[in-house]
C-alpha cells in the first residue's frame, strides 16, 4: 500500500533525561505537538513504523561503519543508555522481521543496506518512540544513515535511500508510516552545547517543506559544521524523508530553539495525500 505518513522529529537526550529544566510553556507546546505527531500516525492506520535515525555509536563504529543500515528483528531493546540519565526506563519495542526482510530486499535493488538482527536503540530512537509509541505497540523497522563518523553519507545517497524507502513501503501489503528523526542546529557534548542557529534550522526547514530537493542537496558539511554544529549532519535524515514524501508538501508543526535541550526542536510532516 501506498506510504501512509511521513514527518521528521527531534531526538536529544534533553527532551526526555532535562525535561524538568525546560522552560515549561514551551516544553509542553512541543510535548504536544509530539502527541499530535503520534495521533497523526495513528490515524492514518499505520501497522509499522519506519524510524530512519542517526546512530551515535551506540551500535555502529568505525570498525565497521555502514552508510545505511535497517534492522531485521522480532525485537529491539533499549535504552543502551543510561536510563535515568536518559529519562526512559527499559523497554522492549516490538520489530517485524517479516516486513522488514521484505522492505530491505526492495530497498536493496537501487540502495546497498546493511542489516542488523540485534540492534539495541540509544536516544535516536528511544526518545522518539517515548512520545510516539508509548505502549510500544506498533512495530518498528529502524534505518540508520551514517551522521556521524566521516567519510559521512553523501545527501544524494541519502535521497536515493528515501526514495528507495518510498518504494519498498509502497510495494508491501501493510499501512507503513516513516519519520526521520535527529538534529536540526546542534553541538552535542562540545564546549557550545546548548548552542542553537534558529536562523538556519528555520532557512533548512522551509526548504524542506517545500521539498526542494535542489537546496536540500546543496549543504556542504563543512558549512553545515560552521553554522549548525556536527548535529547538523543529521538533515541526512530530514532530506531522506523528503525524499520518501515524493514532492509531497510540508507543514512544521513546532519549532523551538529550547537551549536546555541542546537543539533546536522540530516537529513536522508532508501532506502525502497533496
Amino acid at each position: 500500500m501506498p506510504l501512509v505518513y511521513a514527518g521528521v522529529c527531534s531526538h536529544a537526550p534533553g527532551i526526555t533525561g532535562r525535561a524538568d529544566r525546560a522552560d515549561p510553556e514551551v516544553r509542553d507546546a512541543f510535548y504536544a505537538a509530539y502527541r499530535g505527531m503520534r495521533e497523526a500516525i495513528a490515524r492514518s492506520g499505520a501497522e509499522a513504523l519506519i524510524v530512519v535515525a542517526a546512530e551515535h555509536f551506540a551500535n555502529f563504529f568505525m570498525d565497521n561503519m555502514p552508510a545505511f543500515a535497517m534492522g531485521m528483528a522480532d525485537f529491539y531493546d533499549g535504552p543502551i543508555e543510561d536510563p535515568g540519565w536518559l529519562g526512559i526506563e527499559p523497554f522492549r519495542a516490538p520489530g517485524h522481521k517479516d516486513l522488514s526482510k521484505r522492505l530491505i530486499t526492495e530497498v536493496m535493488q537501487t540502495v546497498d543496506v546493511a542489516y542488523a538482527e540485534e540492534w539495541r536503540f540509544d536516544h535516536g530512537i528511544a526518545v522518539p518512540l517515548h512520545f510516539l509509541t508509548p505502549d510500544f505497540d506498533l512495530p518498528i523497522v529502524p534505518a540508520n544513515i551514517n551522521c556521524q563518523g566521516p567519510p559521512l553519507t553523501p545527501l544524494h545517497r541519502a535521497w536515493a535511500f528515501g526514495e528507495a524507502l518510498r518504494r519498498a513501503a509502497d510495494s508491501v501489503p501493510e499501512k507503513v508510516a516513516l519519520i526521520g528523526t535527529g538534529g536540526i542546529s546542534h553541538w552535542p557534548a562540545t564546549p557550545d552545547s546548548g548552542k542553537i542557529n534558529e536562523e538556519w534550522d528555520r532557512r533548512f526547514m522551509d526548504q524542506w517543506c517545500r521539498n526542494d530537493r535542489q537546496a536540500l542537496l546543496a549543504y556542504d558539511d563543512l558549512a553545515v559544521y560552521a553554522d549548525a554544529g556536527q548535529g547538523g549532519f543529521e538533515i541526512r535524515t530530514y532530506v531522506a524523508t523528503a525524499a520518501a514524501a515524493g514532492g509531497a508538501p510540508g507543514t512544521v508543526h513546532f519549532y523551538a530553539p529550547i537551549p536546555i535541550f541542546s537543539v533546536g526542536c522540530t516537529i513536522a510532516s508532508f501532506d502525502l495525500a497533496a
